[in-house]
């Protein structure tokens, strides 16, 4: 499947634009490298908006993915976030508007990954989650099968996991934690908008009364492997 962990961390920010540029290589050369020497931690992307209907806000989105939730809170992972090199507590600095949500996986259907990815985002009622997720189980397969999509998935948070502070996010400004992460893959970013306009769209969820909902489509700019592989479980 696209996914080749049980859970993934989320992370949608904008950068302030003088950091922009010390952003961008502090990402590739250090932080995403640094992230994929975790155990547990097996793949890395990000992404960046699409121009147009549905663009992406935050401008960037990263995702990790990771072998299972335990990893998420277990100490390899929480002694990085409270040692931050000096290059990221300089880069976080100029973090904006971030949404970081730590998850696991719900559902992950396709083989393949996109070059486009569509994000949905919220929370609700969680006395609706079940119902929820068994009208998103449907969806999902549905869109699967649509003309472009070639991966589907639902994730939601550990919101506790997600709210622990460290001195990494003591850099930074206090973020959001979307509760419930839908992502939708594609080869093309039509694929994304309509699946986001159309299945995932405000009408076709109106029943559930969703809270703090945000759409975005974002292209992928860079993507990195774990070097040792897929760790087993």
């Amino acid at each position: 499947m696209a996914l080749t962990g049980q859970a993934v961390v989320a992370i949608w920010n904008d950068i302030a634009p003088e950091g922009r540029a010390n952003f961008y290589e502090w990402h590739y050369r250090e932080h995403m490298p640094e992230r994929l020497g975790i155990d547990g931690f097996l793949r890395g992307r990000r992404y960046i908006a699409v121009n147009g209907e549905l663009a992406g806000s935050p401008q960037y989105f990263t995702l990790y993915d990771v072998r299972n939730a335990e990893v998420l809170g277990g100490t390899a992972y929480l002694a990085r976030l409270n040692s931050p090199t000096p290059w990221t507590t300089d880069t976080v600095s100029y973090f904006r508007n971030v949404a970081r949500s730590l998850c696991r996986n719900d559902i992950s259907l396709g083989a393949a990954s996109g070059g486009f990815l569509g994000t949905l985002r919220f929370d609700c009622d969680a006395a609706r989650d079940k119902a929820l997720m068994e009208r998103m189980a449907v969806v999902l397969a549905e869109l699967a099968l649509a003309p472009g999509v070639v991966a589907c998935h639902v994730s939601r948070a550990d919101v506790a996991v997600s709210t622990t502070k460290t001195a990494e996010q003591a850099g930074r400004p206090e973020n959001a934690v979307p509760r419930w992460v839908v992502m939708i893959e594609g080869s093309t970013a039509h694929a994304i908008r309509e699946a986001l306009a159309g299945p995932l769209g405000a009408g076709a969820l109106e029943s559930f009364s969703l809270l703090d909902v945000i759409r975005g489509v974002y292209s992928l700019q860079f993507d990195l492997l774990d070097s040792g592989g897929s760790r087993p479980s």
